[in-house]
């Protein structure tokens, strides 16, 4: 999927968010009363879209002879991924009821009728739409109803599902939002383990999301997720298991999922009998951390806890369990098998009893990689945590070792509170592990791709066929820019010399034909950087003279062009409002005020996607070069404040610690050409904006509570 058909997935969340956040203010609900419906009604959008392509799938096949003309079955759908939804649960029925319908019994009576055809959803979908009045229900099904959403494809469903998680998760709904883990985080589990074959489980698996990223894997390499793995889950509570099982079915997927404690049962059997445990080829999981009130006599015994117990205090109950799911998921493991989770940090290094569970873990050779993340990766916890990962079939030559990687220092901003990795991110920290396992030539193959990705981003700073065929990012910018000026022009070259409009009059002209020279001047770079990419030739030092030699120079003057188109924007817009507030333009025959303000907002939006292309191009060389002076042959070597490979020894001298920040070291301080003053600025506003509100509010509790105290 290209990055302009992730920007228009962003709107489309954004809008569908805003919309449905609307409706659910509007029914005075909460988060959690609102959460199930809305989820309900994506599910049913997206299996009737899957239904869709399906039938027009069958009907090809018959038409073509390749399929006999026959009643069809639920199985000819479920081949390809999708239900055989019941004429009362589709999307166009649902809305072509007569006005004034009960829509709530109608959407009632179209989850029931898919669970009675769906064993595996029997129970699982949201039924309470009898809480929302018709007309709310109403805007909410149009509101899934655009041109785009009916045409849309498993994975844009499978977004717009994952990121409703996220928006209900941010707002506390479910449990503290603890259902679902944020996507960068399960990512990077997944690239670590490689989940594509034989038996995947997750013990705390929440909304099903480790599941999904194993089958978006899985599909990347081309393969049936459900012909490669089979899915086992469970889950303490019911309302997340509903949550799973829509996630599951959404994307196409099915999964054994079963409600249960996982402190005290272990209820998953094999189609053989066997139990689950020990036979896991991946497990992945993000458990609740620091629960401390599990009984320690009925756990003493489990044979899943083969390091013992880790603490248990006064009252009989295991002071922390953070250890119990650390070796839980280590025994659900086959002999070849890797586990990849989330872990509190504090458990890396905890003391007393967890240590002496993790001597002994360390010691059986399979830990295999651990990584530090920053706080504010969850959406309702600030707290950092770790991955942890292990392999049980890691090689001999790497038994006793194990890779630190803190990745504290990698990171992108998604809001003021908000953290996660971008796609390349992710890429390039996976690319340590990569070299660490001696796979260099996937190394290489990442360098490369960054390298083809800055050129391809570079080119369509002149035509973005992908945005839209007749977008020319920087064309358009020097057209818009020339129309504007041209229309300021008559008035602004009628100004006398001087007073205080005279440092703006004396910056217009300055930036008259600077944007239109670089431009031309980029033009022709680019045709060489096109040229050089063609004739680099292929192997990694063929890569690294390109990036040396090429890229890094281009993308320096990207940034300075990049630079150059903002000032001239800003003096030329400077300009213009003085000329409305000060000088009187309104009033003047030469000053065109209904085309200016058309032009004006030309030249903003063209600015726009003009600067976001050229930073794109500064983006992936970047990137590249973060691979090349970390790993200049590519091969894996130690990086101060990054990565470290750390034998059984070291560890055992440092108390048997799995911190990485214990063994890397301290990273220099990188300069970050892309922080913006501006915006840093009025992101500090708005929070101190928003914590005097918070202290007028406080403020007013302890004025009433000591009004009542005295009276």
């Amino acid at each position: 999927m290209t990055s302009t058909a992730l920007d228009r997935i962003d709107k489309i969340e954004a809008s569908l968010w805003e919309a449905a956040d609307q409706l659910r203010a509007n029914s005075k609900l909460t988060s959690s009363e609102y959460c199930m419906p809305v989820l309900g009604v994506i599910f049913l959008r997206h299996a009737s879209n899957r239904y869709d392509a399906a039938l027009a799938a069958i009907q090809a096949d018959q038409a073509a002879g390749r399929m006999p003309k026959r009643k069809l079955l639920a199985a000819d759908f479920v081949r390809r991924r999708a239900l055989m939804l019941p004429p009362q649960a589709h999307y166009k029925h649902l809305l072509a009821l007569p006005k004034g319908s009960d829509l709530g019994a109608a959407l009632v009576a179209a989850m029931e009728a898919i669970e009675a055809d769906f064993e595996p959803l029997a129970g699982q979908l949201p039924k309470d739409y009898d809480r929302f009045e018709s007309r709310l229900l109403e805007d909410l099904l149009r509101a899934f109803d655009t041109d785009a959403l009916r045409q849309a494809s498993g994975d844009v469903f499978g977004r717009i599902y994952e990121y409703f998680l996220m928006k209900f998760a941010m707002q506390g709904a479910q449990d503290n939002g603890e259902f679902f883990t944020p996507p960068s985080l399960v990512q990077m589990i997944v690239n670590v383990i490689e989940p594509d074959h034989g038996v995947v489980a997750d013990l705390a698996c929440g909304s099903g999301g480790m599941f999904v990223q194993s089958s978006h894997f899985i599909e990347h390499e081309g393969l049936d997720t459900m012909k490669r793995v089979t899915f086992y889950g469970q889950e303490k509570t019911a309302t997340t298991i509903r949550l799973a099982k829509m996630n599951l079915a959404v994307h196409g997927l099915e999964g054994d999922i079963l409600e249960a404690n996982t402190f005290y049962d272990d209820p998953h059997r094999l189609p053989d009998g066997r139990p689950l445990w020990g036979h896991c080829d991946f497990l992945m999981a993000n458990p609740p951390f620091n629960v401390d009130m599990v009984d320690a006599d009925r756990v003493k015994d489990d044979r899943r806890l083969p390091f013992g117990l880790p603490g248990v205090n006064k009252a009989r109950k295991v002071g922390n369990a953070n250890y119990l799911w650390i070796s839980y998921f280590h025994s659900y493991l086959s002999p070849q098998g890797r586990a990849g989770f989330v872990m509190s940090s504090q458990a890396s290094s905890a003391g007393h009893g967890e240590a002496e569970v993790r001597r002994r873990l360390i010691e059986t050779g399979d830990v295999d990689v651990m990584i530090a993340i920053r706080p504010n990766f969850f959406y309702t916890r600030t707290v950092p945590c770790e991955l942890w990962f292990y392999d049980r079939g890691k090689p001999a030559e790497r038994r006793d070792r194990v890779l630190m990687l803190d990745a504290r220092q990698v990171y992108r901003k998604v809001t003021r509170k908000i953290y996660d990795f971008s796609p390349e991110q992710l890429a390039d920290l996976t690319a340590v592990v990569w070299l660490y396992r001696g796979w260099h030539e996937r190394f290489e193959a990442l360098l490369v791709q960054h390298l083809g990705t800055a050129v391809n981003v570079a080119e369509r700073c002149w035509l973005d066929e992908d945005a839209d065929p007749a977008c020319e990012p920087l064309d358009d910018f020097v057209r818009a820019y020339k129309a504007l000026r041209e229309l300021m022009q008559p008035f602004v070259a009628s100004l006398p010399e001087g007073g205080e409009h005279e440092a703006a009059v004396a910056d217009y002209p300055a930036t008259d034909s600077d944007p239109v020279g670089a431009v031309e001047a980029m033009r022709m770079s680019t045709t060489d950087l096109s040229g050089y990419w063609l004739n680099a030739g292929e192997g990694f030092e063929a890569a690294k003279a390109f990036h040396r030699d090429s890229l890094v120079g281009y993308a320096e003057r990207a940034r300075d062009l990049s630079s150059l188109l903002d000032h001239a924007t800003r003096a030329t817009l400077r300009m213009l409002d003085l000329a409305e507030k000060q000088l009187g333009a309104r009033d003047d025959d030469r000053w065109p005020t209904r085309e200016i303000g058309r032009a004006r907002k030309v030249l903003e939006a063209a600015r726009g996607v003009a600067v976001e292309h050229l930073k794109r191009v500064r983006h992936f060389q970047r990137h590249a070069t973060w691979l090349l002076e970390r790993f200049p042959e590519a091969r894996y070597r130690d990086v101060t404040g990054l990565c470290k490979v750390v034998t059984r020894g070291e560890i055992e001298d440092a108390d048997w610690s799995l911190t990485p920040g214990r063994y890397v070291g301290v990273a220099p301080v990188e300069e970050d050409e892309a922080f913006d003053f501006e915006a840093a600025v009025t992101e500090v506003r708005s929070e101190l904006s928003e914590l005097n509100q918070a202290a007028a509010v406080l403020a007013d509790r302890i004025d009433q509570s000591m009004a009542e105290l005295l009276t």
